[in-house]
């Protein structure tokens, strides 16, 4: 049987040019500007179009996964070949803790550990060195080759990668990870995974560096080449680029600001003899992945390009930028009030992660912002990862976003303004030093600035938070551990490890730590492994690299923050106030007239206020302004809103105002509306108005002054 086929089959429905369509589409919007109506600017500074071409997508078109310059992938089967590891990170301070909860979740679905540090272990301090709160928060307390034991007994590390980011240095903690391998009866060449140096994260965190740039560059150097040297697959260098999404920045200060790191990276490895294309396959960046979903997957998808050209610009091989990267779900967009809904947002960003092709991820429990998450949270946030591996199967997907024109156009936008932000870098000198003059802390605090105001005003809306609030939920209380308790513990601990080691232990501690003043780089990790595996602790160990070492200058730091603070802030104060007086404080809406009359800005009175926590208390309407006042001061409400039409203000607008502040106890009187002229609003506010409430308005400062009028 002979087959033919028709190529000419839909000639008769010829593709319409981008002209005629846009005529169409101007037609169909009644004389409303097209720009205004479907075009859409972001915090990017790109304007999203309502329709994207093959033509816009300009040099995608002939990208291909695994090749240069990688934008659509690092390998050329992308997840196809390993999937993408379930990294899930594990808060929790106390060795014992960490390790039956790692259990836990390695048998449940998750395939890589994730250890968070905390600051005590980071700094390279032992427990009863640490000042009070930095032990144990938020992180995994180590001091000693036991503890490490402890946290990961029954985990093979030859076959479970490791992600630890380190802070200022990844020397010791490598060290202390070498020594646990040793014990396992494994060589410390079959770590997997990444033991992370990243000192901009810490510098840029707190504020100050201990130990100063330059060592902990030599540090980076030292574990860098002992892994190359060895042959392992660790990674040694983290780019922590998701701090900068986390403190209210764009796509494309992720971007540039992470480039701008590695870059700098790249070059103090290469003064210290490690050639770029030896360095940069240990690099791996980390990334936020936000609830933009699109926006997201370009980005991930533009890091790779912009790292390829950076890495190739030193001379390095094409092979040597392929970049690797770990994404956690953003911090920016959850919320404590209405907290389920961030299994929605996560769901998104985790699906956004995979389709632009990380290699690890982490879901953000519901629950992170106000307590260390449980067993509950914790599986629900896992399985999110599991679903889209075994019933989405996006991991047998090779490149899902390729041939989408609009993320094809859009990661060549990121990447393009990203690259230029990142020249304003280099005419810094530098990532270092546009740090130290504050540049990169200055442009992210002025768009989380404008980004917050979005928020306060409602135009960017949280669902659950400035938009459609439930006042009935069961307000959540931040549950932290007991952090006073953990740090005793911890120090009761390790002064009894101290007390156990024999004498002659203790000598052999010390002669190894003597020799790492005077020992060349290359033997540096051999006599830290040793030491540790003698009973050598982190804080000693650390005296020793710390000698002769001073702190970097203070900078400006990078302050993390949540769009929904400002929310969460004034839900706070009126749960307390309910707490205290056994109610709300009471909005009432002086509804006048017929329904189609008020109801549209009686409607949005009620959401404005709930916003804040206050009780509505709406009505069919009143026919006349002395009802209305009779039914509000019948109420004892501390507040009135007005809500009617801008053509029926000016009658009635004078003798309610004025009434109510006649009364015994006068409320706030406000306005839902904003009078066209300011002679009008004058007159309103002479009458008796307090407030207007627009869509104009700053919804949460405008509570918040009521709030502060009330006494809340």
């Amino acid at each position: 049987m002979k087959t033919e086929s028709n190529p000419s089959l839909f000639t008769e429905f010829p593709p319409p040019a981008p002209a005629d369509w846009r005529r169409v589409a101007e037609e169909s919007l009644d004389g409303a500007p097209f720009e205004k109506k479907l075009v859409t600017r972001t915090a990017e500074g790109i304007d999203l179009q309502p329709i994207y071409t093959q033509a816009d997508a300009g040099p995608a078109v002939d990208e291909w996964p695994g090749l240069p310059p990688y934008a659509r992938g690092a390998e050329a089967l992308g997840t196809r070949a390993h999937g993408w590891q379930i990294c899930q990170e594990l808060p929790y301070g106390r060795p014992e803790e960490f390790n039956a909860a790692l259990l836990q979740d390695l048998n449940r679905g998750q395939n890589a550990v994730n250890v968070l540090f905390d600051l005590a272990t980071r700094l390279g301090l032992d427990p009863d060195e640490a000042k009070p709160g930095e032990v144990g928060g938020c992180g995994l307390s180590l001091a000693t080759l036991d503890d490490l034991t402890r946290a990961l007994r029954g985990v093979d590390l030859a076959a479970v990668p490791v992600y630890a980011p380190a802070g200022v240095s990844a020397l010791a903690l490598t060290a202390l990870f070498a020594a646990t391998m040793a014990k396992q009866g494994k060589t410390p060449a079959a770590l997997q995974g990444g033991i992370l140096s990243d000192p901009f994260s810490e510098w840029l965190g707190r504020g100050v560096l201990p130990s100063g740039l330059e060592a902990a560059y030599d540090d980076m150097a030292v574990v860098t080449d002992w892994a190359t040297r060895s042959g392992s697959t660790l990674r040694t260098v983290g780019v922590g680029a998701n701090h900068w999404a986390d403190a209210g920045g764009s796509a494309v200060h992720e971007l540039a600001f992470g480039l701008a790191t590695g870059v700098d990276y790249l070059r103090a490895l290469d003064a210290r003899l490690l050639a770029p294309g030896r360095a940069a396959p240990r690099f791996l960046f980390t990334f936020s992945s936000g609830s933009n979903f699109f926006m997201e997957i370009a980005k991930f998808r533009a890091a790779r390009l912009l790292w390829s050209r950076a890495v190739t610009a030193t001379g390095a091989p094409a092979e040597a930028g392929r970049l690797v990267f770990h994404a956690r779900t953003s911090l920016w967009n959850k919320t404590v009030l209405d907290q389920h809904v961030n299994l929605l947002r996560t769901t998104t960003e985790a699906f956004a992660a995979v389709v632009g092709g990380c290699a690890s991820l982490h879901v953000a429990p519901f629950d992170e912002c106000h307590r260390v998450p449980d067993d509950f949270s914790r599986r629900l946030a896992r399985n999110i990862q599991i679903i889209l591996a075994e019933e989405c199967h996006l991991g047998r997907v090779l490149d899902p976003a390729g041939g989408s024109w609009y993320v094809e156009t859009l990661t060549h936008q990121l990447a393009g303004k990203a690259w230029k932000l990142f020249q304003d870098v280099e005419r810094h000198g530098g990532m270092a030093a546009a740090i130290r003059a504050g540049f990169p802390q200055q442009t992210v605090a002025k768009t989380a600035t404008e980004r917050l105001t979005a928020v306060e005003m409602r135009r960017d809306g949280i669902i659950g938070t400035n938009l459609h609030p439930d006042l009935k939920e069961k307000p959540v209380a931040t549950e932290l551990p007991d952090y006073a308790a953990v740090a005793a513990q911890r120090a009761r601990q390790v002064a009894a490890y101290r007390r156990s080691t024999a004498p002659e232990r203790d000598a052999e501690v010390m002669t190894r730590l003597s020799a790492l003043l005077a020992t060349k780089p290359e033997t540096k990790m051999q006599l830290l492994t040793e030491a540790f595996a003698h009973g050598a602790t982190l804080g000693e160990v650390s005296k020793v690299l710390r000698a002769g070492r001073t702190d970097e200058p203070a900078v400006v730091r990078l302050q993390v923050r949540r769009r929904s603070e400002p929310f969460e802030a004034l839900r706070r104060r009126a749960e307390a106030h309910l707490a205290r007086t056994g109610s709300r404080p009471l909005v009432f809406l002086a509804n006048l007239g017929p329904r189609k009359q008020h109801a549209a800005r009686a409607e949005f009175s009620a959401s404005f206020f709930a916003a804040g926590g206050f009780e509505v208390r709406s009505n069919p309407g009143f026919e006349t302004p002395a009802a209305a006042v009779t039914a509000a001061v019948g109420a004892g409400a501390r507040i009135v809103v007005i809500c009617s039409t801008d053509d029926t203000y000016p009658a009635l607008v004078p003798p309610l105002a004025g009434a109510l502040k006649a009364a015994a106890q006068p409320p706030l009187v406000v306005l839902a509306g904003l009078p066209a002229t300011p002679e009008l609003q004058q007159q309103f506010r002479a009458a008796g108005v307090d407030e207007f409430i627009h869509l104009r308005a700053n919804c949460a400062q405008v509570l918040n002054r009521f709030q502060d009028q009330l006494g809340l």
